[in-house]
């Protein structure tokens, strides 16, 4: 007979301040069935009976790996190739040209899910430029989530995932799959060898990063974090990126109401000043 879990109040509790310690994410009382159903398979895979079982044995001291296991499980990682195209666009008619006296862009894609956001502004510099051998293009992808790294770094994605991107830029990008892999694509090493992969919890208060970055993406992160975390988040950024650098947020985020060090640009892109 298969477990229904139940979580109580207090376990709620626990794992919410957990959560919110160690990503920034708040999870309000309406997110209750989302932990619920997350989180479920994995206590029947470790044999467990409740949520406070789990806690104590696996969570509580953080010492055996299933911390970022269950991090894995509660983030979540919806994305897709060329998403919010208006700051693809700025990249290619602004930053590029401002760039091509000294042919080098260093860009970190913070939040980078699955790789579609990553490989999208690869796409976007391999293509827009006069000669890429000539250009020294460094893009670093990072995630909380262990899992959706290692899909982004594979490459691998259904056809229907690239149907937007159009016939031409598919067959210059991606090689198409045979056989068993019959309906999928894979990002050709041209784009893979510019991305470098690497796990990062942006609530970490120093990150693995050289602090001359041109543009850091951070897109639909911030709307799980409070005001206090997101304004942390932003100053963190800001000592990344060389002056005149940029960071990018998502369509549905504003700096508006947060004490940032930022200039505004344009919506959701704001500048380091010079």
């Amino acid at each position: 007979m298969i477990t229904e879990y139940k979580i109580t109040d207090k376990e709620f509790d626990l794992f919410s301040t957990l959560v919110y310690k160690e990503s920034g994410i708040r999870l309000g009382e309406n997110k209750k069935s989302l932990l619920v159903s997350r989180l479920s398979k994995r206590l029947r895979i470790l044999g467990l009976q409740t949520f406070k079982e789990y806690f104590d044995k696996h969570l509580k001291n953080e010492n055996d790996g299933e911390l970022i296991q269950m991090l894995d499980l509660i983030s979540t990682n919806k994305t897709s190739f060329f998403r919010e195209q208006a700051h693809f666009d700025f990249l290619r008619q602004v930053i590029l040209p401002v760039l091509s006296s000294v042919k080098q862009i260093k860009i970190w894609s913070s939040a980078c899910s699955s790789g579609e956001e990553p490989y999208s502004i690869a796409m976007t510099l391999y293509d827009n430029v006069a000669n890429p051998n000539q250009w020294n293009f460094r893009i670093l992808a990072s995630d909380i989530s262990t899992r959706v790294l290692a899909r982004a770094q594979e490459g691998f994605y259904d056809v229907n995932q690239v149907s937007e991107i159009g016939n031409a830029k598919v067959k210059l990008h991606f090689l198409r799959g045979k056989g068993k892999d019959e309906g999928k694509v894979r990002v050709k090493s041209h784009l893979r060898e510019i991305v470098s992969f690497n796990r990062i919890n942006l609530m970490d208060e120093r990150y693995p990063v050289k602090n001359d970055l041109d543009i850091i993406f951070c897109r639909n992160v911030m709307i799980y974090f409070d005001r206090s975390t997101q304004e942390n988040l932003m100053i963190k950024f800001f000592r990344y990126l060389k002056p005149g650098g940029y960071v990018f947020i998502g369509h549905s985020e504003t700096l508006q109401w947060l004490d940032h060090p930022y200039q505004y640009v344009a919506p959701t892109i704001y500048r380091k000043p010079l």
